[in-house]
């Protein structure tokens, strides 16, 4: 069941006359939800974390990306929700433009969510309202149990992005530093720059 519109913020962020990215609708779910993790040289070069639920993609930047460590937390800043067809986006967003700079679809798949609350399933939307969610994605170059967890800061509001200590779990591997180049065309952030802009 599709919950309220929540894309206002990011319609009202945008010009679509000007940035190549979907204006969008909130889509129907179709089988299992979809996971996508955006490479995004912005201001500062962030992975974009999004997960399916109720129609719309939940979405954090994550400034250092995904580790496969599970000692290790991951920072991850809530943005606002971005339509289904923004986990196809590969292209650059213009200057001046919000979120300006080249973006490319670094792993995508599907994810099945783990949440619960005493033996019982917790929704995905529900468990970021109460500030926990549990999830096992499996995309192309990350796979298994990852945690997000909110916290309170100075500032506001921030979640710690964790993997989960299963058999996935690999901290001799590092996917953010070795595997740079997009599941969907096999460019890099510099290749889609160019094409892009020539």
């Amino acid at each position: 069941m599709e919950g309220p519109d929540t894309l206002d913020d990011y319609r009202e962020k945008r010009d679509f006359a000007r940035t190549p990215e979907p204006p969008g609708e909130p889509g129907a779910a179709r089988g299992f939800p979809i996971f996508v993790i955006q490479k995004h040289a912005a201001t500062s070069l962030h992975y974009d974390f999004r997960l399916e639920a109720d129609g719309v993609l939940k979405s954090w930047a994550v400034p250092k990306g995904p580790s496969l460590d599970p000692k290790e937390k991951r920072l991850a800043v809530p943005t606002e929700d971005h339509p289904l067809g923004y986990a196809d986006f590969e292209g650059v967003i213009p200057e001046g433009s919000y979120g300006a700079g080249t973006v490319l679809v670094w792993d995508r798949g599907i994810y099945r969510n783990l949440t619960q609350k005493d033996g019982q399933e917790v929704g995905v939307v529900e468990g970021l309202r109460r500030g926990h969610i549990s999830v096992w994605i499996e995309g192309e170059k990350v796979r298994g149990g990852y945690v997000l967890t909110r916290f309170r800061t100075g500032k506001g509001e921030a979640w710690l992005l964790v993997k989960k200590d299963d058999a996935e779990a690999d901290p001799g591997r590092d996917p953010v530093r070795t595997e740079p180049r997009s599941v969907v065309s096999g460019r890099t952030l510099e290749e889609i720059a160019a094409e892009e802009s020539g």
